[in-house]
């Protein structure tokens, strides 16, 4: 009876005016079956499987099939298309600045916040995370990035040189952030979303040794597998376990700074695998909307407040993250839309709970199904009886009714999200009054004449080819405040002497390339795998002068006067810096 007793009091800290912290881990590409706790024999990964271990852990938890509308359902609540997220690039990863994030109302109620890793919900102010709730972001805000070992990232909007292994960074970044909050005395919510092991397939070698020449029991069973295939997981399996040993650190930190019992720690992915691995036989992966595309671990780890050990077999979803620590902290989420998510804290502290057939809908794109605790519709139109078929191999054809319900769910949602769902009118926002900084990279550009891009993923890409004055880089701006600004290019060229001018409306910049940069592309040399996405070079950054620019929507636009050599320049970002 007096251990029930503690446990209730510890269950009412938040009331009595304690309030708890919270750290979220979010890895990237990461599959279900991609943990030891999964039952992967191919790796260890200790420290998060503890989390489990010691907290609760939620067998039936769906996410998104691929990363930002994960991410963006996490931060509101809600649906991703409600928030006017679409795709994974070129603004479509955009979260609608109406949409009130889990970091707004943790910073309302006084918590510091904190984001270190791949944010992949906006880059311009305030899409940016500052502008999202987070006091402190450090990492990258796109949806992939070239390069892993010490690359340019940015520190609240400022353009920073990263660290060593970007993982390793993120995780020293964030374990500052938390001992000065714990040493001013401040609660924290702190969220980690890791950008690996997406592609590219780079990792420190004390990682890579390990799996090297690994003899892959559960992860290769394909058996006409390339080898290009096989170092691609090999090195997921190496990321994996580099996850799981700055994991072990930031565990470590919360226990030497005495704050363990009082941090709630949580611990999910954000799609299926980036490949075929081992994934406990569920069909799909990553951009999957079958069980395997969308299935994640969700680990919760409360010592004052949750019993170890918790097992929790009621179907979930990312959108109940934010209503779920709100409740669990005592936060507010009264300013909140409404929500798509529902409170777990019930499910957490052992109450009984009245038993619902509660529908989940997995969409991405044009793809949707929809999952019951007993069944899963895919894309398709087929049922499967996800207790007896995990695996779904087998149809069902006997079961009229199910189909009917799922199918009627399904043609709502549709009906619902895919008239507007690829609409997007927005231009993207510049020179807010509350931003110095403000960075347009190529992947918000568009490419006019003979301009191509260096590869068709956008994301960490640059524009080359600039060979011809027809030719010509945009951007549709919204400038949200008039002012002037210092303007950065950053670019490389086989020769100087392109005359270029920069223009919005009426204002005029000249600039010419005065020097030379003419530099390689960089990546492949720490790449374990042959990568699809763009290598990246070491752009040099110039300053260009002063532009003037007026409160409005319009176009900016860089073009070339004269190309005195093969090209103008190869250019990846320009960054306008308010003065005014």
């Amino acid at each position: 009876m007096i251990v029930r007793l503690i446990f209730l009091l510890a269950c009412s800290l938040p009331l009595l005016g304690k309030s708890p912290n919270v750290l979220v881990f979010l890895s990237d590409d990461q599959g279900w079956g991609d943990l030891s706790s999964s039952g992967n024999g191919d790796l260890a990964t200790p420290n998060i499987d503890s989390l489990a271990r010691d907290g609760a852990s939620f067998e039936r938890f769906f996410v998104c099939a691929v990363c930002s509308p994960t991410r963006a359902e996490f931060l509101t609540g809600r649906h991703h298309a409600r928030s006017g997220v679409y795709s994974t690039s070129a603004g479509g990863e955009r979260m609608d600045l109406d949409e009130v994030t889990v970091a707004d109302h943790f910073k309302a109620a006084g918590y510091r916040t904190g984001a270190f890793g791949k944010w992949h919900n906006g880059m311009q102010y305030p899409y940016h995370p500052n502008g999202r709730g987070f006091g402190e972001f450090y990492g990258f805000c796109s949806g992939h990035w070239g390069n892993y070992f010490d690359p340019l990232l940015e520190h609240n909007g400022r353009i920073v040189k990263g660290e060593g292994f970007c993982t390793d960074d993120f995780t020293n970044k964030a374990m500052s952030f938390i001992d000065k909050s714990v040493k001013e005395g401040k609660p924290f919510f702190a969220y980690v979303p890791y950008n690996t092991p997406h592609s590219p397939m780079q990792v420190p070698e004390e990682f890579w040794k390990k799996f090297a020449k690994k003899e892959l029991k559960f992860s290769n069973q394909q058996q006409k597998e390339s080898k290009k295939a096989d170092n691609h997981k090999r090195c997921a399996l190496a990321m994996c376990e580099n996850l799981d040993w700055n994991v072990g650190r930031m565990l470590k930190q919360l226990e030497e700074l005495k704050v363990a019992d009082d941090t709630i720690v949580v611990w999910f992915h954000d799609n299926g695998p980036n490949g075929v691995r081992w994934n406990g036989g569920m069909k799909g992966r990553k951009g999957s909307t079958d069980e395997g595309g969308v299935r994640s671990p969700l680990y919760l780890r409360w010592k004052n407040g949750v019993k170890a050990g918790r097992k929790i077999p009621q179907i979930s979803s990312v959108q109940d993250l934010l209503p779920t620590l709100c409740d669990l902290t005592g936060v507010s989420r009264e300013k909140s839309k409404p929500l798509d998510g529902e409170s777990l804290k019930p499910l957490l502290l052992g109450e009984k709970v009245e038993a619902v057939d509660r529908v989940l809908v997995n969409h991405w794109k044009d793809k949707i199904s929809v999952r019951t605790q007993h069944f899963r519709l895919d894309q398709k139109g087929k049922l499967y009886d996800m207790k007896s078929d995990p695996e779904q191999r087998t149809p069902l054809h006997d079961r009229p009714k199910a189909v009917k319900r799922l199918s009627e769910v399904a043609k709502a949602h549709r009906g619902e999200f895919m008239p507007n769902y690829y609409s997007d009118k927005r231009s993207f926002a510049i020179a807010h009054p509350e931003s110095i900084m403000t960075q347009l990279p190529a992947r918000d550009g568009k490419a006019h004449g003979g301009i191509k891009r260096s590869n068709r993923f956008p994301n960490c890409s640059y524009f080359t080819n600039w060979t011809s004055k027809d030719d010509k880089i945009t951007f549709d701006v919204e400038v949200l405040a008039t002012g002037k600004h210092k303007v950065t290019l950053y670019y490389a060229a086989k020769e100087a002497g392109a005359k270029c001018e920069l223009s919005y409306k009426e204002a005029r910049l000249p600039l010419e390339i005065s020097e030379a940069h003419d530099v390689p592309a960089t990546g492949a040399e720490h790449d374990r795998s042959p990568r699809m996405e763009s290598y990246v070079k070491d752009f040099k950054a110039t300053s260009i002068g002063e532009i003037e620019l007026e409160k409005g929507t319009g176009t900016l636009t860089l073009k070339a006067l004269e190309i005195p050599g093969p090209e103008a320049m190869e250019f990846r970002l320009l960054t306008l810096e308010r003065i005014d």
